[in-house]
């Protein structure tokens, strides 16, 4: 659906786009769903666990929004290939993609062997990849599209004891900016969301760490822990018509953690 067939008095809605969330069971995933659902956008759920997924999708459908799952591994290429062509068949093509699948492993260098330096290089960056690639196809057809790209603060920065994570963060940077080059011209921006530090279940032990609240609220300008609904918000502008001449670029969603001196 092109952008100047939606209303500019509603430069937000999503009404009649079919967007695509990865990693949206739960957590700051299911958020960016609800909040594109909230927006009028058909949004399918991705993730591993199926009744994670029907439980969303029930939650979004009890706030008046529509959405269906669709269950794969972001690392299964024939699985993600299958669901794509599905969802494509089923709503005439992907309107929106959200890449937030991904995976955490805060180890040391000396401590991270190769298979675990290959999972995250899978989920995090060549998953993600491999999805644009797939995705952006008929994205290029219709002359329209919007891919967003969940990075981390762990791109442009980096911390001791958070070698391989930083790597795959930042190569998703590097290659949101290379894709906002390359499908531009086909009408498609790539953009991404960097979040600092949410109060996740993957933070979790961090979250109930009073040592970490207190350097927090030294470290960002806010003071807190961001909460998974508030990543949301970024994400819903980078998927509509407001964002139209926005493209290879990184927001991040930090509290002023990057800003803050």
């Amino acid at each position: 659906m092109n952008s100047e067939h939606l209303s500019p008095d509603s430069p937000f809605s999503l009404s009649g786009r079919t967007a695509l969330v990865t990693g949206a069971g739960h957590g700051m995933g299911l958020e960016i769903a609800k909040a594109l659902a909230g927006a009028g956008a058909f949004v399918y759920l991705n993730g591993r666990m199926p009744d994670v997924l029907e439980q969303a999708v029930t939650e979004i459908g009890e706030n008046g929004g529509v959405s269906a799952a669709t269950v794969f591994d972001v690392m299964d290429d024939a699985a993600m290939s299958a669901a794509v062509a599905d969802i494509e068949q089923a709503r005439g093509g992907i309107d929106i993609l959200v890449n937030n699948a991904g995976l955490r492993d805060r180890r040391e260098l000396q401590d991270l062997d190769a298979p675990a330096v290959r999972a995250m290089l899978e989920t995090n960056l060549t998953g993600p990849f491999m999805l644009c690639r797939q995705v952006s196809r008929g994205m290029r057809e219709k002359g329209f599209g919007r891919i967003i790209n969940i990075t981390s603060i762990a791109g442009p920065i980096a911390r001791a004891g958070d070698a391989a994570y930083t790597a795959s963060k930042g190569g998703l940077e590097a290659l949101t900016r290379a894709l906002a080059a390359e499908l531009g011209p086909q009408g498609i921006t790539v953009n991404a969301v960097a979040p600092g530090y949410f109060a996740t279940e993957t933070n979790r032990e961090m979250v109930d760490d009073a040592e970490v609240a207190e350097w927090l609220a030294k470290r960002t300008s806010l003071g807190r822990w961001g909460q998974p609904h508030e990543i949301a918000g970024a994400v819903l502008f980078l998927a509509s018509d407001a964002a139209s001449y926005i493209t290879g670029q990184m927001i991040a969603v930090d509290g002023g953690y990057l800003s803050h001196f």
